[in-house]
């Protein structure tokens, strides 16, 4: 069924460029009646009542019922049936996996969170990865396995998501890792990078309402950026925008992992808030981590910070606040630039909440024009530690409807 519609959407006729229309409207705006609709395609009424028809029949849109109004005849609202396809979506992490399945409209019917998976940028790490994926599937309603229509992996670096091309990890291939992905695991599959990933779950999902110029500010071991403009996302030439984590902010001789010194990311990010913590314990200054790191060999993990600032660990949250307030800085210049409806704050460091919102938004209103960060509201993302693997999902529908 969903099938028939990717190749006619191939094939580019006027009446599947048409129908992706329609699809991608409801994608962005859930139901509608035709009379608004056709508003919208700015069609006639009996053009895209056509259409919907049709597309009723296919299985591509549902009749969802009257609308309920004052006085007249009730409108029909139609809107995407669910059952007409899925999408999976994958999340990679250091340490697990998170993998989604929705259906067609966008709801997720089954999620997976920190499936067991060490990362390494390696063969063998790259066939766990497809196994891993096969296994989840494999574990579906076999109805909605058979009608899974792509898959979006999110990569870590730099990637182009339109030529499946990956530039930082799992580049093993002179073939596009999509293609190699595709061969492994089955089915067809997509990539992004994943701050994009969750910069668009958290846009259609999350905690923004109807604003059309947003970024998303990933603040996990890394520091990356979602950039949204005019309800589009915005990739770059070559898929590499948003790197936010590598603008060269501090002179120190801090070496970043892209072999660069001074990058943002040194001195605002998950890592940097690691190394900063166990240098300041080596230094002599107390945290409830302070035998984790003297006495033990084994590498302190991010989530273990985590933890001791939710316990209210007083250097933990002395360093989290001196971060938010070295990234506040650099925000306000984005949002000088870019002159944002809204900045989400999202990745591992946002669960935080006020103790590195307040630090950004104390620097923002320091540093950017008042006149420009009047228009801007800041907030944490809301869907958390879900954003990458929701924006996965919805970046692997996206892929098949509206390219």
């Amino acid at each position: 069924m969903a099938h028939d519609l990717l190749k006619e959407i191939e094939q580019g006729s006027k009446n599947a460029i048409l129908k992706k229309k329609i699809i991608t409207y409801y994608i962005y705006n859930g139901g509608s009646t035709i009379v608004d609709l056709s508003k919208e395609l700015n069609l006639s009424v009996p053009t895209v009542a056509k259409f919907i028809n049709e597309m009723c029949e296919d299985g591509y849109i549902k009749d969802y019922g009257k609308l309920e109004t004052e006085g007249g005849r009730h409108p029909i609202m139609y809107g995407l049936n669910p059952e007409s396809g899925y999408f999976v979506g994958v999340d990679i992490k250091n340490y697990c996996l998170d993998i989604g399945l929705v259906n067609f409209k966008g709801d997720m019917v089954d999620l997976k969170m920190n499936v067991p998976y060490k990362f390494d940028n390696t063969p063998e790490s790259l066939d766990l990865l497809c196994e891993t994926v096969r296994t989840f599937i494999q574990r579906v309603d076999k109805q909605e396995a058979e009608k899974i229509l792509n898959i979006c992996i999110n990569i870590f670096g730099r990637v182009n998501p339109d030529s499946g091309y990956s530039y930082s990890v799992f580049n093993f291939s002179e073939q596009p890792l999509a293609e190699v992905l595709s061969r492994k695991i089955g089915y067809p599959v997509s990539i992004d990078n994943d701050t994009r990933a969750m910069a668009y779950g958290e846009y259609l999902q999350g905690g923004v309402k109807g604003e059309k110029n947003v970024l998303f500010v990933n603040i996990s071991w890394g520091l990356g950026l979602g950039i949204i403009i005019d309800g589009k996302m915005y990739v770059g030439k070559s898929g590499f925008s948003g790197e936010f984590g590598h603008i060269n902010a501090f002179d120190n001789e801090v070496i970043c992992h892209c072999g660069k010194k001074g990058c943002l990311e040194t001195e605002a990010s998950g890592l940097a808030l690691h190394r900063i913590l166990i240098e300041r314990i080596k230094s002599g200054e107390r945290s409830i981590l302070s035998e984790r790191v003297l006495n033990t060999s084994t590498p302190l993990t991010l989530d273990e910070i985590m933890e001791a600032i939710r316990r209210e660990d007083l250097l933990c949250i002395d360093i989290l606040e001196e971060i938010g307030q070295k990234l506040g800085k650099h925000v306000a210049g984005l949002i000088n630039i870019f002159n944002p409806e809204m900045v989400v704050i999202g990745g591992t460091l946002s669960q935080t909440e006020d103790y590195i919102i307040q630090p950004i938004k104390t620097a923002v209103r320091k540093y950017s024009l008042n006149l420009v960060n009047k228009d801007t509201v800041i907030i944490a993302s809301k869907l958390r530690e879900k954003a990458g693997v929701v924006g996965a999902c919805l970046m692997a529908r996206s892929r098949m409807i509206e390219n």
